[in-house]
């Protein structure tokens, strides 16, 4: 959800625009921010509110949807204030709600899956097998498979691949990297196998997305 007047200052690309939307300079405190740990990892995967906790986190979001669809009551200076605080107000009730799930005893399944996710933000730069991420957790390959699944509806190398292309992404919008290095540093020493493997992730070239994205 863009605020009234910001969409010009994210990406087209969805899944790209909802991973760097709160790093957006202005779009939210910073201590905001680092209260709610938007750029930690180690959130458990799935968290299961009770009913008053789920009633609330419903109020709070119909609130929130009710103050974005209202652009005719306030200034819009004021609507933009009053829309961040109801997405604060959001925000917070999720990371209370994180932290008491980090208190809990979680489902081995949601424990699993969290290690495999560490592993990859760690290593998805150089490693990209499923085996080797098995092996490093001590799993086979169909109990990875089940862990992934069950918390995402991804296969462990979807989920691998697409980490992969969000880095190479964000190199690619960022920095002034040659195709070629952006491809060597998301695991890729040959460039000609980078761009084939990011065009059949995102269906542009490498180089058509960097035009597109500057």
């Amino acid at each position: 959800m863009d605020p009234p007047g910001q969409a010009h200052r994210f990406s087209r690309d969805a899944e790209y625009r909802g991973t760097v939307l709160a790093m957006q300079p202005g779009f939210l405190p910073r201590a905001t921010v680092e209260a709610t740990g938007l750029y930690r990892y180690d959130r458990p995967p799935l968290m299961r509110p009770g009913p008053a906790r789920l009633a609330a986190l419903r109020a709070a979001s119909d609130q929130l949807r009710r103050e974005y669809e209202d652009t005719d009551t306030l200034p819009l200076s004021l609507h933009t204030a009053v829309l961040r605080h109801a997405l604060t107000a959001f925000l917070l009730r999720l990371v209370h709600l994180a932290a008491g799930s980090e208190g809990a005893a979680r489902p081995a399944e949601d424990s699993a899956f969290t290690l495999f996710r560490e592993a990859v933000e760690r290593d998805f730069a150089t490693v990209h097998s499923v085996t080797a991420y098995a092996d490093a957790l001590g799993c086979s390959r169909r109990t990875l498979a089940r862990v992934v699944r069950a918390a995402t509806g991804e296969t462990p190398k979807a989920f691998i691949d697409k980490r992969v292309v969000l880095e190479a992404k964000r190199l690619l919008a960022h920095t002034d990297l040659p195709t070629a290095r952006v491809g060597a540093a998301v695991g890729f020493p040959d460039a000609a196998n980078f761009s084939k493997f990011f065009q059949q992730h995102t269906g542009t070239a490498p180089a058509a997305f960097r035009a597109e994205h500057r």
